[in-house]
């Protein structure tokens, strides 16, 4: 069982830089692949980034709508991933949620993970 707790989310004017934590429990982190969803009002969930390490690489994947300006990372020492977001737009307005899964390749941009955190509210006002 791997409990997922995100932080880092607020208020942000347009352009302006935001870093998403999330602290996983559990002794197999480095295991799971970790993803970044997120959910604006009235839309459905969608695929922001996501992240694996098999101990000699890292594969990274992330949706169009944010390559370029979101950076997705993780330290397995401190169990933790991140999403680091620039140039945020007033349209990255979202619930941010922070995922974790036993899944590889593009299965990592859908939202087939294993479990979930609760979210942090990203708002960016224009």
């Amino acid at each position: 069982q791997v409990q997922l707790v995100e932080s880092g989310g607020g208020l942000v004017q347009a352009g302006g830089s935001l870093r998403l934590s999330c602290a996983a429990s559990g002794r197999t982190f480095s295991a799971y692949a970790m993803g970044w969803f997120r959910q604006a009002p009235g839309k459905e969930r969608e695929f922001v980034a996501g992240i694996r390490w098999t101990g000699l690489s890292t594969y990274t994947y992330y949706a169009d709508s944010v390559k370029g300006r979101f950076t997705i990372s993780r330290d397995n020492a401190k169990n933790t991933a991140y999403l680091q977001m620039t140039s945020l737009k007033p349209e990255d307005t979202a619930v941010y949620y922070c995922a974790a899964g036993a899944l590889a390749g593009a299965a990592l941009t859908t939202p087939k993970y294993d479990y979930w955190g609760q979210g942090t509210q990203v708002t960016v006002s224009s």
